[in-house]
């Protein structure tokens, strides 16, 4: 099952993935207007290519912020093809799947790669759209060709019936080009790739390497696997201190499971019933 981001999935191997792939493109520098800022205040998605450097983003919208993040981004997707974008992760967020769709779509047609990303999974697994791997496949190709890292690792991952088969050497070879332009969500899905042993051998010291440039680049996602590999010695020196840190950081940004990580760590021993039901944790 595919999933948005964290898990390496599709395939194509066509041969028209150019120098273009790993390209970066800076947007121009432009006045934004206040529905725009509050629209990236609430939704912007941390892997999103159109996302200015200088905002965070958010992996999941609040659930209190929904109603608010709908109402800015529609005002500013007007003008803003990463508002449109954000205005559709905020009508998925609100389980308005035919809205988020056909907003995802119009954010496609402007170019967004991200949208094209959401639109290629929702093809993939047949959620809220028909299955379709072919159409999954050229969404994940048109998002791959502009550099997003999310459209590499997917197309490199699917295997539609009667497509090209997956080729994950193929996804870590080009994240690993990718990675080399510091973005963030490209080292991430190439720590993936090289921690899980896809693509190539397991490497647990280069996945920390890349989990840890990306976190650098406060990524949730990087942040919350340098907590896990911080904390059990993986691929370097285990490092409790330093783990519960990235968890923080990770927390700070929205991430529920490195809230939870935080509370094992502080309340690390558990009391249960003969059922196994905890019942309560015992912090130190």
């Amino acid at each position: 099952m595919i999933k948005r981001s964290g898990a390496i999935f599709v395939a194509c191997g066509a041969s028209a993935f150019a120098l273009a792939v790993f390209a970066t493109a800076s947007p121009p520098v432009q006045a934004q207007s206040a529905d725009l800022v509050l629209c990236d205040r609430l939704a912007a998605d941390p892997a999103d290519p159109d996302k200015p450097a200088d905002v965070k983003g958010i992996p999941d919208i609040a659930p209190s912020d929904i109603a608010t993040a709908i109402k800015f981004c529609k005002i500013a997707s007007a003008s803003s093809r990463r508002a449109m974008y954000q205005l559709g992760r905020a009508y998925a967020a609100n389980r308005q799947m035919p809205d988020a769709i056909a907003t995802y779509r119009k954010a496609a047609d402007k170019g967004s790669t991200s949208a094209m990303v959401e639109l290629g999974v929702l093809h993939a697994n047949g959620a809220g759209v028909a299955k379709d791997d072919a159409q999954a496949r050229t969404l994940f190709e048109r998002a791959a060709n502009a550099g997003n890292p999310r459209g590499i690792a997917n197309l490199a991952a699917l295997s539609g019936s009667g497509g090209a088969p997956a080729d994950p050497v193929k996804a870590r070879s080009m994240l690993s080009k990718a990675a080399e332009t510091n973005s963030a969500e490209a080292q991430y899905q190439l720590g993936l790739m090289l921690a899980n042993g896809a693509g190539g051998p397991k490497d647990d010291v280069g996945a920390r390497a890349a989990f840890e440039k990306a976190a650098a680049q406060n990524h949730p996602g990087a942040l919350e696997w340098m907590g896990a590999f911080t904390l059990s010695g993986r691929g370097g020196p285990q490092d409790k201190a330093a783990a519960k840190a990235y968890y923080e950081k990770a927390a700070a940004l929205g991430s529920e499971d490195a809230k939870a990580a935080i509370k094992r760590l502080d309340c690390p021993l558990t009391l249960g019933d003969k059922q196994g039901k905890v019942i309560t944790n015992l912090c130190f």
